[in-house]
């Protein structure tokens, strides 16, 4: 998530485009006529961010790996690595820096003053789009986080999601202070990133191979909804610890219970809700009946995140879990993937645009330290999930490594926590870059291990299969 400040106070961040009195274009009549240009430099933008997104994804499909992967590598060749075409000023980035800015300079005639106005302008309303993007991103995963689901694997999928969540976060966060003297905040932070799970990515790899109703299957899946809601509440709990800069265990303790509250009180609610929605959805007779209500709902659940000092997203994400127990969930979210197919890569791109991944150049001595520290990230990430499958117990027969490996994959989550960690701060480049490779690598690596951990012998499937009958 690109969060520079809360979401709420993103909103003001908009007011340049309505006139609002907090607007940084709007200040002077100087720079007002200076919009026309921002705006052209956002279309600009925006080609640029579409055409990255959309090339990565395709490549990488071609070669059998997540799209979403490729919209990121994406984003990092035409960021502050490599093209310059989208840098930020957040990232340290000035308007000459940006090829974007350098067009509009020529074709404009712009001054040095009016390139720097005109950056910092088109660049809020790309972050405002990203975070946008966000939100629906996480409404969306609501939407696909069957809890049903659950219950078919009950305590297992619950211990092994609190085992890949508990590991991971533990040792990286220890690890970082220990080895690495890194502030405390920041290594919480890295921490709380080695702790998510993609459930889309496994779930694709499992259905591919055919192993998506096996009993692993079952049990990665259900981890996997559980281990994001938890990931969310990790999320939203430091990321207001980055806010304020200090941990307060009494601080901490209010978010948990907060989080909590709010996740399974809306989950409670949404059955009261649920009716209702329906009802609205069934009497509205112009375009949008549905969708328009479900955006409604997401923002304000958004909104009364934020309010209560948790993060929006934990707020739409809760949106979805309620909306996925409509009547009208399958109609819903296919009416939500359009809008997510529009914003949802802005936020992608715009996080690996942020990347600078020269930090991680061994040839520069400063550099090292962050090369180690992604090292041994991309070791605590794997192991940390791997482990998980000798968390299962009363089950002859499992694959327990599959089931660890199933874990491993942190995807687009994993992004959230960088970008947040890099937007407020908390991270430095090296340690916000070192997070990022993590997230590649583990993501890169765990469809072809899954599909070596559900290789057996005709001898191993015959064994599984005759446990399978006993159990």
């Amino acid at each position: 998530m690109i969060f520079s400040e809360p979401i709420l106070n993103s909103f003001t961040r908009l007011n340049f485009l309505t006139g609002g009195l907090q607007s940084p274009l709007l200040a002077t009549t100087n720079e007002a006529e200076y919009a026309p240009i921002v705006l052209t430099g956002v279309l600009l933008t925006l080609v640029v961010i579409y055409l990255a997104s959309k090339i990565g994804g395709e490549l990488f499909r071609m070669i059998d790996l997540p799209p979403v992967l490729g919209e990121l590598v994406g984003g990092v060749l035409v960021g502050a690595s490599a093209l310059h075409l989208v840098v930020f000023p957040d990232s340290g980035a000035a308007g000459s820096d940006s090829i974007i800015m350098t067009i509009l300079q020529f074709i404009n005639n712009l001054s040095p003053d009016a390139v720097t106005s005109i950056f910092q302008s088109q660049s809020e309303v790309v972050s405002v789009l990203a975070e946008l993007g966000v939100i629906i991103l996480l409404f969306e995963i609501g939407l696909e986080s069957d809890l049903k689901e659950l219950q078919k694997v009950g305590y297992q999928a619950t211990v092994v999601a609190c085992v890949g969540v508990a590991v991971p976060f533990a040792a990286g966060t220890a690890g970082l202070i220990l080895l690495f003297h890194a502030p405390v905040i920041p290594a919480i932070f890295a921490g709380a990133a080695l702790t998510a799970t993609s459930i889309g990515i496994t779930s694709k790899v499992l259905s591919e191979i055919g192993q998506l109703k096996s009993r692993e299957g079952q049990i990665i899946v259900g981890a996997a909804v559980i281990d994001d809601i938890l990931g969310i509440i990790v999320l939203a709990v430091v990321a207001s610890l980055a806010k304020t800069g200090e941990v307060d265990i009494f601080n901490v303790i209010y978010l948990i219970v907060s989080a909590t509250v709010f996740l399974i009180g809306s989950i409670l609610l949404g059955k009261y809700f649920n009716q209702s929605f329906v009802a609205i959805a069934d009497k509205l007779q112009t375009r949008g009946n549905l969708i328009i209500p479900a955006f409604i709902f997401a923002f304000f659940m958004a909104f009364l995140g934020s309010a209560i000092h948790l993060e929006a997203i934990l707020g739409a994400f809760a949106a979805g879990l309620v909306l996925d127990e409509t009547d009208k969930r399958k109609e819903l979210d296919e009416q939500v993937k359009p809008v997510a197919d529009i914003l949802v890569p802005v936020f992608f791109v715009t996080v690996g645009a942020k990347v600078d991944l020269g930090v991680l150049n061994p040839l520069v001595p400063e550099n090292r330290e962050g090369l180690i520290i992604s090292i041994f990230l991309i070791a605590i990430a794997i192991i940390g999930k791997v482990v998980t499958g000798w968390s299962v117990f009363g089950q002859p027969g499992i694959n327990r490594l599959a089931v660890g490996v199933g874990m491993i994959p942190r995807g687009e989550v994993g992004l959230v926590f960088a970008a947040i960690g890099a937007a407020s701060g908390t991270l430095d480049k090296p340690l916000q870059a070192a997070i990022v490779i993590m997230v590649i690598l583990t993501t890169f690596l765990a469809p072809p291990l899954l599909r070596f951990a559900f290789k057996q012998s005709p001898e191993e499937k015959e064994a599984l299969e005759k446990a399978n009958v006993i159990g």
